[in-house]
C-alpha cells in the first residue's frame, strides 16, 4: 500500500514539474557519476553499476524525445578512466562497445534520425571500441533529426590543447594569419564538428564539479549547471525536469536582466537626442522576448514629449 502511495505521489510531483516547463533546453549534457558507488552499495562490482547505469541512458534518450530535447552529450569515459585497473576497465570497454552496436542497430534510432557522434581521443581506445565507434558513426550518419554525442576518452582540457597546438602550427607554417583565428578556426579544430553550445550540464552522483567536461560549448555558453544526488542508475525523470527547472530559471533571469539594461540604454540615448532612443529601441527589440520589447516601449514612450 505505501509503494503504491509513493508511486501516486512521484507521478503527480512529475506532471506538475512538467506543467511548470515553459521550455526546454536545445543540448544538455550530462555527467554519469556514482555507477561504481551504486554497485558497492549493493555488494556488486564496478561492471553491475555500468550495466544498470546504461539503462538510465536509455530512459534519457526517451526523456529527451518526449520534451524537445535536440542533442544529448554524455561523459562515457573520461581520459582520467584510463587510469582505473583492468580488472574495471576492460568490462566497461566491453559495454560501451555492445552498446554502440545495439543503437546503432536499433530500429528506433533509426526511426527517430539520431545521429550518433563520438567526442574525444578515439586513438586511445581499444580496437574493438574504435571498431564499434566506426560502426555507429557510419550507420547513422546523415540523420540530424537528434544528435547523441558520447564522449569517449575525453578531456577537456586536452581538447582545447590539441586545437590551441593545431592552430599554432598553422600559423608557423604560414597556412593560418594569426589575425584569422577566430571562433570557428577553433572549433574546426575541436574533437568533432561544431555542435550546438551546452544549455545545461548535469552532474549526477552528489559531486559538484563540471571536470574538465566541454570547457569550450559549456563554460563559453555560461550552460546552467544542476547537481543531484542520486547516483546515474538512480536517475529518475524527476531529477532530470528538476534539471530543466534550473536551466529554464537561468533562462528567465538571463532575460530580465537583458530587458532591464535595454530599458537603461534607451533612457540613457533619450537624455542626450530622442531620435537615437528611438534607433537604439529599435535594435534592441529584436533581441528581446515579446514582454522585453513592450518595456522598451513603455520606457520611450514615457521619453517622448507631452502634447501639451
Amino acid at each position: 500500500m505505501l509503494t503504491w502511495v509513493r508511486r501516486q505521489v512521484r507521478r503527480g510531483y512529475e506532471r506538475l514539474l512538467l506543467r511548470e516547463l515553459d521550455e526546454a533546453p536545445d543540448h544538455v549534457a550530462i555527467i554519469q557519476d556514482g555507477n561504481r558507488r551504486y554497485a558497492r552499495e549493493r555488494d556488486g562490482d564496478a561492471p553491475d553499476g555500468h550495466r544498470a547505469g546504461a539503462k538510465t541512458t536509455e530512459q534519457v534518450l526517451e526523456w529527451c524525445d518526449d520534451l524537445g530535447v535536440d542533442e544529448l552529450t554524455l561523459y562515457a569515459f573520461s581520459t582520467e578512466n584510463f587510469n582505473r585497473p583492468p580488472e574495471e576497465r576492460e568490462p566497461l570497454f566491453d559495454l560501451i562497445e555492445g552498446k554502440l552496436y545495439e543503437f546503432a542497430d536499433a530500429d528506433r534510432v533509426h526511426d527517430s534520425g539520431v545521429g550518433i557522434h563520438v567526442l574525444g581521443d578515439v586513438g586511445r581506445l581499444p580496437d574493438r571500441v574504435r571498431e564499434a565507434v566506426e560502426y555507429a558513426e557510419r550507420r547513422t550518419r546523415g540523420y540530424d533529426n537528434f544528435r547523441l554525442n558520447i564522449a569517449l576518452a575525453y578531456g577537456g582540457r586536452a581538447e582545447l590543447l590539441g586545437a590551441a597546438r593545431d592552430i599554432a602550427a598553422a600559423v608557423d607554417r604560414g597556412d593560418l594569419e594569426p589575425g584569422a583565428i577566430d571562433v570557428a578556426e577553433v572549433e574546426r579544430r575541436l574533437y568533432a564538428d561544431p555542435i550546438r553550445d551546452v544549455d545545461l550540464i548535469v552532474r549526477t552522483g552528489g559531486d559538484e564539479r563540471t571536470s574538465n567536461f566541454l570547457p569550450w560549448h559549456a563554460n563559453g555558453n555560461e550552460a546552467a549547471v544542476y547537481f543531484c544526488a542520486p547516483y546515474w542508475p538512480e536517475f529518475s525523470k524527476i531529477d532530470f525536469l528538476r534539471g530543466i527547472r534550473t536551466y529554464q530559471a537561468r533562462e528567465e533571469s538571463w532575460r530580465r536582466t537583458r530587458t532591464e539594461r535595454a530599458v537603461a540604454l534607451v533612457r540613457a540615448a533619450a537624455r542626450v537626442e530622442l531620435d537615437e532612443a528611438r534607433a537604439v529601441a529599435g535594435r534592441l527589440r529584436s533581441q528581446l522576448p515579446r514582454s522585453g520589447a513592450e518595456e522598451v516601449n513603455e520606457e520611450l514612450a514615457r521619453q517622448e514629449p507631452s502634447a501639451d
